[in-house]
């Protein structure tokens, strides 16, 4: 019985995990980027990425996210820039357009997923990393994020 309990309570963790009721909009002032982002799942601050912009994390350090605009002075292409930031082997996921790139992989138990928008010199990202086990919960989540990322 006492197990049949943890495994509830652990199911019930699970699948509020990745419930998002309050978002609210990043916005990178210096270079235009913005993104929605759960401000009842990302609640806590967790440093500064290279260039610009902030890095978010879970109260429970689950899963992270970073929203990030770095200088593309070299006016680099998507598949350009990609490659430059060698990407690990075993990508399950990769889409390369002209104007963005999306690439999603699976380490150690842990989805981790990049997007990255170019324009007027940035190249402005989405980054996100959460539960593997938790991946269904997390979809409609990382979509919404991945969506809204523009630039003005």
């Amino acid at each position: 019985m006492r197990t049949t309990s943890v495994a509830i309570v652990a199911m019930l963790a699970t699948l509020s995990a990745a419930q998002a009721d309050s978002w609210t909009t990043y916005r990178i002032a210096e270079t235009g980027t913005s993104v929605d982002i759960p401000a009842s799942l990302f609640k806590e601050m967790a440093g500064k990425p290279d260039g610009y912009g902030q890095q978010f994390r879970t109260s429970d350090g689950r899963a992270d996210l970073t929203v990030q605009a770095v200088s593309n002075g070299q006016g680099l292409s998507p598949a350009a820039f990609l490659a430059r930031k060698s990407p690990p082997s075993g990508i399950i996921y990769k889409r390369v357009a002209p104007n963005f790139f999306v690439v999603s992989s699976i380490k150690r138990d842990t989805i981790w997923y990049d997007r990255c928008n170019f324009s007027r010199g940035y190249v402005h990202c989405v980054l996100i990393n959460y539960p593997a086990a938790e991946k269904r919960q997390w979809d409609r989540v990382v979509t919404r994020i991945s969506h809204s990322l523009s630039a003005d």
